[in-house]
């Protein structure tokens, strides 16, 4: 590396940008170099279009009507990346193999037909959706599906919980019933797993593969289930954080290294989970305070990632989103188009393969910018922000 690339990436002050501005400035990248009809139906809400669907959903829900990208409402572009998925509802139009079926090993929320059932029936209180998605609960019941978040059945419960929004008691009972029994089904499915919980053979601790994101993903849905069992495995997660360095390891056994410091694997992912889920581990408030303070020092001194494009999976964006709020505008710094440019014309950031992506993109970046904006809750949109 270049002396002046070591420069660009160890210089920890750039100036504060306004994050409102930051947030419009995005939001027009992302409809100007990937509009609606330009993009293939794939990745769920990891990357593509159903993402940005995502995104614009959760913003509308949070800016008026008076803020415009491009001459149009956000409900509007929300709509527009929508309607250029498939019907979920129309036989033969879901699912990754272009059946009314999801994909034989996934149901997380990278699945397409499941995200895609999960947003409609959130968006719209579309019954039809919720009880389809319901009725695919059986897919989670398959063997050779896993836990975790991206592909497994921590990601199901999020689909389940993201329909649920959908509806209330006065427009929905029937509905709410039916997806808190096919949630406790896949709970129960989680628990009945050969444990410790394992991907690609592999006993993985962090939030998109890991146990932490299971138990998130549990308590998040079915907040009783914090007791017994999930205690003491947040307890056993807990102790495994370094003294030292105030890490996780990304699996277990930890062996000697400790490198990532990333949303998917390592401390920022790790202390996103732990600030959504605290207040029902009331036995553990101090010990997780703890820990987060720890991580916190950890992802101020190592957790710039200038390799990485600006995201919330692996880059500063998501570990932004696990300080606190001065941390976190210094953070967001970094993640400015400006000082991107400045990073891939010194030769040391990485490219994102899918640039548009709420998860790997520009739409994590524009989520980012928003929470900066509005002070809202620590919350990575797709995993814990229901």
């Amino acid at each position: 590396m270049s002396s002046s690339a070591r420069e660009l990436s160890s210089d920890p002050t750039p100036p504060h940008p306004s994050p409102k501005e930051q947030l419009i400035a995005s939001l027009e990248r992302l409809v100007q170099n990937f509009p609606p009809d330009s993009l293939q139906p794939h990745g769920g809400f990891y990357y593509g279009p159903a993402s940005i669907a995502l995104l614009f959903f959760a913003l509308s829900k949070h800016y008026a009507d008076d803020l415009r990208i491009s001459n149009k409402h956000l409900s509007a572009w929300f709509t527009a990346y929508f309607s250029s998925l498939p019907d979920p509802l129309r036989s033969g139009s879901g699912g990754s193999g272009g059946s009314d079926h999801p994909s034989s090993n996934h149901c997380g929320v990278m699945e397409d037909l499941l995200s895609t059932l999960a947003l409609q029936a959130g968006a719209y209180s579309d019954k039809r959706a919720a009880v389809k998605l319901c009725d695919l609960a059986t897919v989670a019941d398959t063997p050779g599906i896993s836990d975790e978040w991206l592909y497994g059945r921590a990601g199901y419960l999020y689909l389940l919980r993201l329909a649920k929004s959908g509806f209330a008691p006065n427009n929905g009972l029937e509905i709410l019933d039916r997806i808190e029994y096919t949630a406790q089904l896949v709970i129960l499915a989680i628990h009945r797993s050969p444990q410790p919980w394992s991907w690609h053979g592999k006993v993985y601790l962090g939030a998109v593969h890991g146990v932490i994101g299971i138990i998130t993903q549990i308590v998040l849905t079915v907040p009783s289930c914090a007791a017994g069992r999930l205690e003491q495995l947040l307890d056993s997660l807990l102790r495994t954080q370094s003294e030292d360095s105030g890490n996780w390891p990304s699996s277990l056994p930890a062996g000697r290294r400790d490198r990532l410091v990333q949303v998917c694997h390592g401390a920022p992912g790790v202390v996103v989970s732990l600030l959504a889920i605290r207040k029902y581990f009331p036995g553990l408030e101090t010990r997780i305070d703890e820990a987060v303070a720890r991580g916190r020092s950890l992802i101020k001194e190592r957790g710039l990632l200038p390799a990485k494009e600006p995201c919330l999976c692996h880059g500063v964006s998501g570990n932004a989103l696990a300080l606190a709020e001065a941390d976190l505008d210094a953070f967001l710094a970094h993640a400015t188009e400006e000082r991107m440019g400045q990073l891939i014309d010194a030769g040391v950031m990485e490219p994102s393969s899918h640039p548009e992506g709420l998860w790997t993109g520009e739409a994590g970046r524009a989520w980012a910018w928003a929470v900066a904006d509005k002070g809202l809750e620590r919350g990575l949109l797709g995993y814990n922000d229901l």
